[in-house]
């Protein structure tokens, strides 16, 4: 990221992060209820006869946990915001590790959100004629309070440069 400015310059400094509604210990009781479950009622049909059915049961079982699993790795997705006097830096750090980056002059940037919003407004930086689409992961009251508390520090910025 290539703002290295102390936190007392910079105008705008957020960290965006998927919202994970169910915490490891909840993941956990609910695997496990999931798991005892599939085995009794996986037993039941053994009992009756109907062997076959008790590996769909942990098939079904499995599947979740691998689910639940994928969706806690993506939600390792982050978006670092910092808008200093002389850049609005955007740094996008992928659950693989990988990182991608934006440097943009706060000067021409501009916020585009529909106010109020929808299920698909989408939080754009608009700069010489490219679009940058931020917090897609966030549901659309998260993002309009991203983009106004954007706006406003943008424009805290550019008063303050004057």
């Amino acid at each position: 990221m290539s703002v290295d400015n102390k936190t007392e310059d910079l105008f705008f400094d957020a960290i965006l992060h998927p919202h994970r509604s169910l915490s490891p210990r909840g993941f956990l009781l609910l695997m496990s209820a999931v798991g005892v479950v599939s085995f009794v009622a996986g037993t039941i049909f053994v009992l009756n006869d109907a062997w076959p059915v008790f590996g769909f049961f942990g098939l079904d079982a499995a599947l979740l946990y691998f689910a639940f699993r994928k969706n806690y790795r993506d939600g390792r997705l982050y978006e670092h915001i910092q808008l200093s006097q002389e850049v609005l830096a955007v740094e996008r750090v992928w659950p693989q590790g990988k990182t991608q980056s934006w440097s943009l002059n706060p000067y021409w940037v501009q916020v585009q959100m529909d106010d109020p919003p929808k299920h698909e407004s989408r939080l754009k930086l608009l700069s010489h004629g490219k679009e940058l689409v931020l917090g897609t992961f966030l549901s659309p009251k998260e993002r309009l309070e991203v983009a106004h508390a954007l706006s406003d520090a943008l424009q805290a910025q550019k008063t303050s440069f004057n």
